[in-house]
């Protein structure tokens, strides 16, 4: 007769085909600790179960090499044929619930959790009346394990679970990005109108690794689920980065009780001396999980970080602690290959030390805290160093913003220019975690260049507090001026931004100022909505004297400008206007330039001759550039609605999720119109689309077309 903890052993082991018994590579999942984690149960307590299942040919051990677990080898655990053909025996019942498709976003693996039925009910209860709640307790206490319990109840009942796991370069655009795929807004309130729904959850998860940077956008995010019907749960170490939030029940998470908490452990200690270690550590599982029976009972009411100190780190061998240190030193989970010292990860795997997510490894984030704090600072020093060395030497935006945490960290001298350098590269990739190190820099180095890197960034991001904070550590200048016409631009007051902008102008070199002046002249025609009309005339552009400007220059802007004339005349429909700028535009780009296409293009469109839209439909196909091919596609659209063809809507459905750099103005306002047409073409995601497309034409610095969007849009709900 089989135990339980056998059962499912074999019924673990009998998800996996034969064809992994001879393999060189084998996953986690067959190894003691992947098998372990799996049951929920502490190594020791599977040690003896398998030991028997062995001597009866149920299972075969050997070692091999498992993926993502280090160079060593290690003992792996295969089922065998008999032990097969005693699976069989088992009804349907027994095998693993796939529930897993109605959930979106890095779902952790299901893990059986003892001593919770009250817990899990009461918070699946309160989720499917829609309610919201703040889980919170002690790392290591449960939380994860009993959310993702959580989960698996809404999922039995056939509700979708949008999860979240949050690390430090985590902000409100990256949860929507995981709740809801690559194709997310950004905006809080247009992530929440697409991410709830009917028979729909959503789960955040280690909210607390969360960036300061980032907490007032996540905080936002959470107050627009909140308006919604759809309930929410926050698993967050206490006490909460965040405080109390509005519409929350908080509800903490104590350690298991007594009987619950020596289930845990191996049935191989004696009923007495489990019954004191369990008392000793609280009913903490996870201090449960990392003692050993070969260890000391624990004394009574010992906290659960003396006991991480005093036994867990204690026994770790010099190359474990220094896998150890390097992970607990990083920013961000490293996969196995990323490590240099990886001679250490199959003793941490051993001594339940790490945790595992999609191929990542960090250590839990209690072991991972009180490392950090027992690290002398010289020490900790001298290994960022060491680490930032590791990562020059690596390509890639991951690679640049690891080494830059470790540089900033090292106490060694850098220079500013490249930081703000670095912030630039990274941010064109990840601007969530660009942000991040600006302003850990900032806290090292509070110089005005970087300063101003943060502000310049967090006007692509849209985000006007962080932009006012920083400003007041500027010193005055023409610069400031313009920044501070731009934040009040990005806070819709547009008299108070002309005001400041006019006077930046003045103060401004004489070749600045005109540069200045096309800019706004070109912002000033895009901040509008399609089909408006535009406010430049071409009086405005003619005013525009380029003598002041270097030879070197001239040429550049008087494209701007014909460029700019050529928009306006398409608009106005001014025949000769348009013939006139054209011949100018050949004559700055040449006749072969392929630029002149799409301006062309743009031409025959507006005016709705026969076969325009065909040609358009052909250079759609044709064209290799994606911004080219967005802007014929809006001009379509704005010329054929409110009845554009099926072709038209397809092709603009298929560059929706293209993406463009925000680093570029034009682009930004490209993104914003993309998402309005989005709204028009998807009636039923109209609110979020149409939020998101606010918000975007608020960051591109238009608020004029930010207004009249949302008087359509209160108008249309």
């Amino acid at each position: 007769m089989l135990s339980e903890t056998q059962r499912r052993l074999l019924l673990r082991l009998a998800e996996f085909g034969p064809d992994v018994e001879s393999a060189w590579d084998v996953p986690r999942d067959l190894s003691l600790p992947g098998l372990a984690e799996h049951l929920g149960l502490v190594r020791s307590a599977i040690h003896t179960p398998l030991k028997e299942l062995e001597a009866s040919d149920l299972i075969s051990t050997r070692m091999a090499h498992v993926t993502g677990g280090g160079s060593r080898r290690r003992t792996v655990v295969h089922i065998t044929e008999l032990g097969r053909q005693r699976m069989e025996s088992y009804s349907i019942s027994d095998l693993p619930a796939k529930s897993e498709s109605l959930a979106i976003g890095p779902l952790p693996d299901k893990t059986p959790i003892l001593g919770r039925t009250d817990e899990l009910e009461s918070l699946s209860s309160k989720l499917l009346a829609g309610e919201n709640l703040l889980l919170n307790g002690l790392p290591g206490i449960g939380k994860t394990s009993l959310a993702r319990s959580v989960a698996e109840n809404m999922m039995n009942r056939g509700y979708r679970i949008r999860w979240a796991t949050c690390n430090s370069d985590t902000d409100s655009s990256s949860i929507g990005s995981m709740w809801l795929g690559r194709d997310s807004p950004s905006d809080p309130y247009a992530i929440a109108s697409a991410a709830c729904g009917t028979k729909t959850a959503l789960i955040i998860d280690e909210l607390q690794e969360i960036h300061p940077r980032h907490l007032s956008g996540v905080k936002s995010l959470l107050s627009a689920c909140a308006e919604t019907s759809t309930g929410i749960l926050v698993a967050v170490r206490a006490p909460s980065p965040i405080g109390k939030l509005t519409d929350f029940e908080e509800f903490r998470l104590g350690g298991l009780a007594t009987s619950d908490a020596i289930e845990l452990l191996s049935n191989s200690i004696d009923e007495k001396s489990a019954e004191q270690v369990a008392k000793a550590l609280g009913g903490h599982p996870l201090a449960l999980n990392l003692w050993s029976p070969d260890e000391e009972v624990p004394e009574e009411g010992l906290e659960v970080q003396k006991f991480v100190r005093s036994t867990v780190l204690r026994k770790l061998t010099d190359e474990g602690l220094g896998t150890l240190d390097e992970l607990s030193i990083s920013p961000l989970p490293l996969s196995a290959e990323e490590i240099f010292s990886q001679d250490g990860i199959v003793e941490l795997d051993d001594s339940a030390v790490l945790r595992w997510m999609d191929g990542l490894i960090e250590p839990h984030h209690l072991i991972r805290n009180v490392r950090r704090a027992n690290l002398e600072q010289e020490t900790s020093r001298l290994l960022h160093a060491k680490c930032a060395e590791i990562w020059s030497q690596r390509e890639g935006i991951r690679a640049r913003r690891i080494e830059a945490h470790h540089r900033l960290n090292s106490g060694e001298e850098i220079e500013t220019d490249w930081i703000a350098e670095k912030v630039g590269i990274i941010s064109r990739k990840d601007s969530a975690a660009a942000a991040v190190l600006i302003e850990n820099a900032i806290e090292v180095f509070d110089e005005e260049v970087l300063r101003l890197a943060a502000i310049d960034l967090a006007f692509e991001r849209g985000e006007s507090s962080i932009v006012s904070e920083h400003l007041e550590f500027i010193s005055e200048s023409p610069q400031k001026l313009i920044r501070q016409a731009r934040l009040a631009r990005l806070q819709g007051d547009i008299l108070q931004a002309d005001k400041l902008e006019i006077s930046a102008i003045k103060s401004l070199s004489p070749s600045e100022a005109i540069r200045a002046n096309i800019a706004s002249l070109v912002r000033k025609h895009d901040d509008r909505l399609p089909g408006q009309t535009t406010k430049v005339d071409f009086a405005s552009i003619d005013s525009v004297n380029l003598s002041k400007l270097p030879e070197s220059d001239r040429s550049s802007a008087s494209l701007a400008l014909d460029l700019l004339r050529h928009s306006v005349a398409i608009e106005l429909g001014n025949v000769e206007t348009l013939a006139n700028v054209r011949s100018s535009l050949v004559s700055h780009m040449g006749e072969d330039n392929p630029r002149l296409s799409l301006i062309d293009l743009r031409a025959l469109i507006f005016s709705k001759s026969e076969g325009s839209l065909e040609t358009t439909r052909e250079f759609i196909h044709s064209t290799d550039k994606d911004i080219e091919s967005i802007k014929a596609i809006h001009a379509a659209l704005e010329v054929t609605y409110p009845s554009p063809p099926d072709w038209l809507i397809s092709a603009h459905k298929e560059i929706s999720s293209v993406e463009l750099n925000h680093e570029i103005p034009s682009n930004r306002r490209l993104l914003a119109h993309r998402w309005y047409w989005r709204g028009v073409l998807e009636p039923n995601m109209r609110l979020s689309h149409w939020r998101e497309a606010i918000s975007r034409f608020k960051s591109a610095e238009c608020p004029n077309a930010a207004s009249e969007l949302l008087l359509k849009l209160t108008r249309s709900i």
